[in-house]
């Protein structure tokens, strides 16, 4: 396989993303209360069922995407699903970017950073 580090950074983003979504899946009372605490004083407070609902599926995209683009990197090189699957786990990023800044988690925001270079790394590398 000539793609090496493009499927690790799409496994990366797979793990991540697809572990996410699911323990909002199958925590999603646990994870609303949690989101409803953390936005509290934030803009968002009145909308955090719906964010988190849309937080949900950009994730499960993401995470699916990026699995399917391992295996079709894996199996015949291309890079449809994995440049898509990027290109979501960047847009999931910035839309916890954007909720994190709201809520005037300025260390939460930055942790994000680690999370975003691969995913931008993974969109440059499968384009």
């Amino acid at each position: 396989m000539t793609n090496t580090a493009s499927f690790f950074v799409l496994l990366f983003l797979a793990i991540t993303f697809l572990m996410s979504s699911h323990e909002k899946v199958f925590h999603w009372k646990t994870t609303l209360h949690g989101m409803q605490s953390y936005f509290a004083n934030s803009p968002l407070k009145n909308h955090v069922s719906l964010l988190t609902g849309v937080l949900l599926l950009t994730e499960l995209i993401a995470g699916i995407l990026a699995a399917i683009g391992c295996l079709q990197l894996y199996i015949n090189g291309e890079r449809t699903f994995g440049f898509w699957g990027a290109v979501f786990s960047c847009i999931a990023l910035l839309e916890m970017l954007v909720g994190q800044r709201l809520a005037k988690d300025y260390d939460g925001a930055r942790n994000i950073t680690l999370y975003f270079i691969p995913a931008v790394i993974g969109v440059y590398w499968l384009s």
